[in-house]
């Protein structure tokens, strides 16, 4: 998943995208108005954390031209904790959540999980495929049961692939969603994170298909029967990916 941080405030910056970093995000970060439209304009992101106080363009005016381009792109406003009129008006404007300062990082990130799960079709926060169930909340997979050992680059590609399950997925669009702004990733990288995926998931009978030329597709799983239980969670915490 990669996430856009509009902030001008440094120290705040560093903080939060040393702490998502970790959490396994890709975060780029922009710190006034102008350069945060021109990389919503240009580029994919999976979520935008807004500060609403940005120099040169406000947070507002951003997210105004980014609902004017029709953008159903998950977005968390920061704002000064007496800010009252600019959080109604951010979510007026087509914010999904705000988060007034100072907060703490465990609620923010629950908050992003929380958003990034909306941006990608919502649901249960378990997701089914097969014999993979895939935790959007701890950003855990499984495959019968058994934990898989999956690195942040693994685990952020099969987010993207159950989240495109059936579907294409090219090498650029991977780039895109994985990889930050002057990461260096070339296509030989890219199989060599499918190939460490593939063999992990291969063994539980989820497979990656290759399109040569083309790019990924998680294949869709096979109908079980009615009333298989999975991972050991109830029926209502469970969604397949079609």
């Amino acid at each position: 998943m990669r996430i856009l941080l509009a902030e001008d405030d440094s120290v705040l910056a560093d903080g939060l995208t040393r702490s998502l970093r970790q959490s396994g995000y890709a975060i780029d970060c922009v710190r006034n108005g102008p350069d945060a439209d021109t990389a919503l304009s240009t580029q994919e992101f999976d979520l935008l954390i807004l500060d609403l106080g940005l120099p040169r363009m406000s947070g507002l005016e951003v997210l105004r031209r980014l609902r004017a381009r029709a953008s159903l792109l998950p977005v968390l406003i920061l704002t000064a904790a007496d800010s009252i009129e600019q959080r109604v008006n951010g979510l007026d404007l087509g914010a999904d959540d705000y988060m007034a300062k100072p907060f703490a990082l465990s609620e923010l990130e629950a908050r992003v999980r929380a958003l990034t799960r909306r941006g990608a079709g919502g649901g249960p926060a378990l997701i089914r495929h097969g014999p993979l169930v895939y935790d959007q909340v701890g950003r855990s997979a499984y495959i019968n049961e058994q934990l898989l050992d999956l690195s942040a680059r693994e685990l952020g590609l099969l987010e993207i692939l159950l989240a495109r399950s059936g579907r294409l997925v090219s090498k650029e669009q991977l780039v895109d969603h994985l990889c930050e702004w002057g990461e260096e990733v070339s296509n030989n990288a890219i199989e060599v994170y499918v190939h460490r995926l593939r063999k992990k998931l291969e063994v539980g009978g989820v497979r990656i298909a290759t399109v040569r030329g083309l790019g990924y597709s998680l294949e869709k799983a096979a109908a079980e029967p009615a009333g298989a239980a999975v991972a050991s969670a109830p029926a209502s915490a469970i969604a397949t990916v079609k």
